[in-house]
């Protein structure tokens, strides 16, 4: 596994994500980013038992998207965190914290129970008032009001680069059957938030409507840290819901919405029910990403809400951004833009890794500040490099004013609601069903959630009990929608 440094001492601390983007002023759910930074660190200074489980080893984060999140972050003190989808099934997050070497999780009482035993855990219900410290047969209760913003230091830097050491581990790219920890530097997700904010053009009079959970890269660091660094708003919807969202679009000063396909498809449902168009408000911006968006899509919410639904392109190991149809241009839909600021994007041949001219169709490569160093371990199973080159495993097309388009992968994944699925790691969890000879994952065309997922088995099982082992051990959104088994 790749060596993991002790946090240096915060000389300048806004080089730690954090806390850079709590030094913006921005507010998350009406609460002061500073005083969510400041009761993480009040948190951290006042338990001597998370400090003694979290020596040396990485923090988790299992919570839904919503002001605990930056409180767990800062408590984190500046060392790798796990981001943990609250979706994933218990052994997929007992994987996680023994392949990571977590010391304590970050989670709620509801959440906790997904967790192993033994893991020391810190309850945030309560945050940023309380927390409450279980390790082992000890509890503490926490009282995390002390700082109240005002006496947390945040001088420093304001256009520092950001540490290059961790802040954030997250499990994605399973081509091989298993996730694989993708390591995140504070430089590469503070890069790409402040390429955001200039993207976006982001101001401290924005609104962000954060409905993607801040354990995808793409919600933390798109709706949630970069409007905070700009200074702006944001509200958070820890589960999704597309009347409620466009409630809150059109009665409380909403002006950015970022999502997938599936969430934009689900808000133009919820338009169409009552009328078709949004009546009112100040949204002026709408960010797509994480799975390919058709036009059609584009055209009927441009119709809808008379903004244009602008769509970008990422992957985790890149922190997450590398092209956006950015503000300050036209829109080009069907197309995925054009490279984010600080970023370069390049089309190579997937067979030799030559450079390919502009129209020319192969594998999208990037390099930048934004993309991360590797993984925990395991790192030859994930996506290979050309030199600085990251090889994405997604085919596209640039054309000569440097947008790209999307042509499909060259990597065995499809997506379902903006989520990857690989089909290798649920035929590995599924092939060990006692009964199951063999086991194929197909992709099943869903125009509302990009695909669903069918399962084609052989053995001497029953459907029921293949489903029942699925819902045990993989995440929801990783659950089949077809099940047939033909027996052995």
């Amino acid at each position: 596994s790749r060596p993991r440094p002790l946090p240096r001492p915060m000389s300048d601390p806004l080089a730690v994500l954090p806390l850079a983007a709590a030094a913006g002023g921005g507010r998350l759910d009406g609460l002061d980013a500073p005083a969510l930074v400041a009761a993480g660190v009040t948190l951290l200074q006042r338990s001597a038992p998370l400090v003694r489980a979290l020596a040396g080893r990485r923090s988790a984060i299992l919570l839904p998207t919503g002001p605990a999140y930056f409180v767990a972050l800062a408590a984190s003190d500046g060392r790798g965190a796990v981001l943990v989808n609250p979706l994933a099934a218990p052994a997929e997050i007992a994987h996680q914290l023994e392949d990571a070497d977590v010391g304590a999780v970050f989670t709620t009482s509801a959440l906790a129970a997904r967790l192993p035993a033994e893991v020391p855990r810190v309850l945030l219900d309560e945050a940023p008032r309380a927390a409450r410290v279980v390790a082992g047969a000890r509890e503490q209760d926490v009282d995390l009001t002390a700082h109240r913003g005002g006496a947390l230091d945040l001088v420093g830097d304001t256009a520092s680069e950001g540490r290059d050491e961790e802040a954030v581990v997250v499990y994605t790219s399973a081509m091989a059957g298993r996730p694989l920890g993708a390591i995140l530097t504070h430089r590469n997700l503070i890069a790409n938030a402040r390429a955001t904010v200039e993207a976006a053009q982001l101001t401290p009079l924005d609104h962000a409507l954060a409905v993607l959970p801040f354990a995808h890269l793409f919600g933390l660091v798109v709706s949630g840290v970069a409007p905070l660094l700009a200074g702006a708003r944001v509200t958070t919807m820890e589960r999704f819901n597309p009347i409620r969202a466009v409630e809150l679009i059109e009665s409380t000063g909403v002006t950015m919405v970022v999502g997938v396909p599936a969430v934009f498809a689900a808000l133009l449902q919820a338009l169409e029910r009552r009328g078709g168009r949004l009546a009112g408000g100040a949204l002026r911006l709408c960010i797509c990403g994480g799975a390919p968006l058709p036009v059609a899509l584009q055209e009927r919410w441009a119709e809808a809400t008379g903004v244009e639904l602008r769509q970008g392109y990422g992957l985790t190991e890149a922190g997450p951004v590398c092209l956006f149809n950015r503000v300050d241009r036209p829109n080009r839909r069907g197309t995925m833009g054009t490279a984010f600021p600080g970023v370069e994007v390049a089309i190579h041949d997937p067979s030799t890794g030559a450079p390919l001219p502009d129209g020319a169709e192969g594998e999208i490569c990037v390099r930048g500040p934004n993309v991360g160093p590797g993984y925990v371990r395991d790192g030859a199973l994930g996506l290979p490099r050309w030199g600085e080159w990251l090889r994405t495993g997604d085919l596209g097309v640039r054309d000569a004013d440097g947008a790209v388009t999307f042509r499909g992968l060259c990597k065995p994944m499809f997506t379902r609601n903006g989520f990857n699925i690989y089909p290798r790691e649920l035929e590995l969890a599924i092939a060990a069903l006692p009964g199951v000879r063999a086991v194929t994952v197909r992709a099943i065309p869903e125009p509302a959630r990009e695909h669903d997922i069918a399962l084609d088995v052989v053995g001497d099982v029953t459907a029921d009990a293949v489903r029942s082992w699925a819902a045990d051990r993989l995440s929801a959104y990783k659950q089949p929608s077809a099940v047939t088994v033909t027996p052995a």
